[in-house]
């Protein structure tokens, strides 16, 4: 069967897209520039997301307040011999990475840049982090590099964003998109499956909604409760409110349903989160590594002969 996208995978992939634009794997090194959140610092809020554990998936090589040179070439040692690849994206990860004056930025993302084999920039950040001259200096380093902003929108219903102390509503998300998108920098964006008090239809309706926007591509996560946040203190006092995914296949056989109705032209960059065993809280799933879980969720999705956007409707 030949689908929207170039490749026999039953879903739009993003690292395959990547592949064919540059002709090599491109990895992706994660960066701690040192920056933070407007809802940690005090300017719309404190304390930051209550699901919120940096560490609990930050590679060891961005640890100790290394200057970014050092933890790109340290990236690049552990990256090379892992996926025998030469060629790299910056990903500045770490909290919100547009939250600073642009000078701050510029640095920032020009030291990144300065390494020959580091192709282009992929930026994680809050929507309400951005602004026309921010995006404006992206646009212009665009003309030489691959330059990506990945937007944490989590969710598409402001008493979730409430909830989770997310310090902005889906308004302003859906403006950073918009905006992004006009200036013709490609828009991530970053959803989680299983938030507090969201049920089932709530997070289908939440495929139907990001739909209707011009998104480039998108990470998908379950819920995953972490040591030393306040969701774990939270999941203490209410488990059955919290426990949206027991399973890997109660997960998979959601992520299909919510696939089969996603736009064909949005690729996928996640289809799942992963954080270091020895962090988790909540689901166990056999300490299941991300690869693996990619192969049960194509495998399921050939023995239902389904695949991304068959049942979406364009309106």
């Amino acid at each position: 069967m030949k689908y929207p996208w170039k490749t026999d995978r039953r879903f739009n992939s993003y690292t395959a897209f990547i592949q064919e634009k540059f002709g090599t794997r491109v990895q992706k090194l994660s960066l701690n520039a040192g920056f933070t959140c407007p809802n940690r610092d005090g300017t719309v809020g404190v304390g930051g997301c209550i699901f919120c554990n940096n560490d609990a998936f930050s590679p060891s090589y961005v640890g100790g307040n290394k200057a970014i040179s050092r933890q790109i070439i340290e990236g690049i040692e552990f990256h090379a011999k892992r996926y025998k690849t030469d060629k790299f994206f910056a990903h500045f990860q770490t909290y919100s990475n547009t939250y600073a004056p642009i000078e701050k930025l510029k640095a920032a993302y020009e030291e990144a840049l300065s390494f020959d084999n580091v192709l282009g920039l992929v930026i994680s950040t809050r929507p309400d982090c951005v602004d026309d001259e921010k995006l404006d200096y992206l646009v212009e380093l665009a003309k030489k590099h691959y330059i990506m902003i990945e937007y944490g929108v989590e969710s598409c219903f402001d008493k979730t964003l409430k909830i989770i102390n997310r310090g902005h509503n889906f308004e302003s998300a859906k403006r950073a998109i918009e905006i992004t998108h006009e200036k013709g920098i490609p828009v991530g964006v970053h959803i989680i499956f299983g938030l507090p008090g969201e049920t089932y239809e709530d997070m289908y309706n939440m495929v139907d909604i990001l739909n209707k926007l011009p998104i480039d591509n998108i990470k998908f996560h379950q819920l995953q409760i972490v040591k030393e946040t306040k969701l774990e203190l939270l999941f203490q006092i209410y488990p059955k409110q919290l426990a949206a995914f027991p399973t890997y296949d109660s997960y998979v056989s959601f992520l299909i349903l919510a696939l089969e109705h996603l736009n064909p032209n949005i690729k996928i960059q996640r289809v799942a989160g992963e954080v270091r065993a020895n962090t988790i809280v909540y689901p166990h799933w056999g300490n299941l590594r991300y690869d693996q879980m990619l192969n049960i969720l194509e495998k399921e999705m050939a023995r239902r002969d389904t695949w991304q956007g068959k049942l979406y409707h364009d309106s």
